[in-house]
């Protein structure tokens, strides 16, 4: 009997949002901004807080640092009541300094900080498996390992591969082993029906969901491959301030449609949703039940 609809492993950091009215680098060496602010975010983060926002009963693993961002997540993940748990990295708590313009677009410097090696321990993340239904694995690495566990306990697992360019072996990993994988069309650019069908036809994946922003999302579904399925972005009837984290909440909104047992569809349409909604807050902005 599984306890947990939702575990997600890996992504937990902050990001430290400069906000610039055009993302490019001024002829001076100094440029005055507004309050620059850290915020906890990152992928698994978005993800976790977004799915436990909307009902889902969700829990959320990791490593983090022995630093003040540490205490920050920790901090936030308390005052929303998600259920953490993480081992203690050297390397410290992953961050990213993300310059976001008038528009909201944003460009992330991500600093990777976690070795190419570090995993979790079987023995850290299996009881969570256990008692679990699904299970979201970020790109990071330190879940590399736990597909076959996945596999062997039926469990279904998802991923989000972002700006894959189609080319990157440690993504390829991800996107062969999961049940449903989540891309950005901001990486493969004119090639990314192709990458899809090659994910679908490669993986084991029964949904490829690939978004991209304004123009809304591709989803390619096992039963029937020949179709590519166009779902239209929303408007969220606010102006877009932030566009980090958007799409972690349209991972989180589909999941959450798609674990109650809505067609791949609706579960795409329902990200739709929770991704416009996440692009009128700043950082990574929070997720409501929107439909």
């Amino acid at each position: 009997m599984t306890e947990n609809d939702l575990l997600v492993v890996g992504g937990a950091g902050v990001d430290t949002i400069v906000r610039v009215d055009r993302l490019h680098l001024p002829d001076a060496d100094s440029l005055h901004v507004p309050p620059v602010r850290d915020h906890a975010a990152h992928t698994g983060t978005g993800v976790a807080l977004g799915a436990h926002r909307l009902g889902l009963r969700t829990t959320f693993l990791d490593y983090l640092g022995d630093d003040p961002q540490a205490e920050l997540l920790l901090a936030e993940f308390r005052r929303h009541g998600l259920p953490f748990h993480h081992l203690v990295s050297p390397d410290g708590t992953p961050r990213s300094v993300n310059l976001v313009d008038a528009q909201g677009r944003r460009f992330s410097f991500y600093d990777g900080r976690h070795p190419a090696a570090l995993r979790l321990p079987s023995a850290f993340y299996l009881p969570h498996l256990e008692r679990s239904r699904h299970v979201h694995l970020s790109i990071t690495g330190v879940n590399r390992d736990m597909f076959e566990d996945v596999r062997r306990l039926g469990r279904t697992s998802s991923t989000d591969l972002h700006d894959w360019d189609g080319e990157n072996p440690h993504h390829l990993h991800y996107a062969l082993n999961a049940d449903l994988v989540f891309l950005s069309a901001a990486g493969s650019r004119g090639r990314t029906a192709d990458l899809m069908r090659r994910v679908l036809a490669d993986g084991r994946a029964r949904v490829v969901c690939a978004t991209d922003g304004a123009a809304g999302s591709l989803v390619l579904l096992r039963e029937d491959p020949s179709v590519l399925h166009h779902v239209p972005a929303v408007d969220p009837g606010r102006p877009v301030v932030d566009t980090n984290g958007a799409g972690d909440a349209h991972v989180a909104g589909f999941l959450h449609a798609w674990l109650a047992g809505r067609p791949p569809l609706d579960a795409a349409h329902a990200g739709a949703l929770t991704g416009a909604y996440a692009c009128t807050a700043a950082g990574t902005g929070p997720v409501v039940r929107t439909w």
